[in-house]
């Protein structure tokens, strides 16, 4: 099974943020994404490491 790919907009929805924040946290390495033409993509699986990431972070 593969993991779903997500836009940016959907991304942002299921974060709650805008779409700048999305974007931010691309450029600056927290959320992985890649480039399919000029399309971005985000996995959901490394939507998921990312919140985890996140919620460890907040923990400690």
């Amino acid at each position: 099974m593969t993991a779903a790919l997500l836009n940016v907009d959907q991304v942002a929805a299921r974060l709650q943020v805008s779409r700048w924040t999305v974007y931010q946290l691309i450029r600056s390495r927290e959320l992985a994404s890649f480039t399919i033409g000029r399309c971005r993509r985000v996995s959901e699986t490394a939507l998921h490491d990312f919140i985890t990431r996140q919620t460890e972070r907040e923990v400690a």
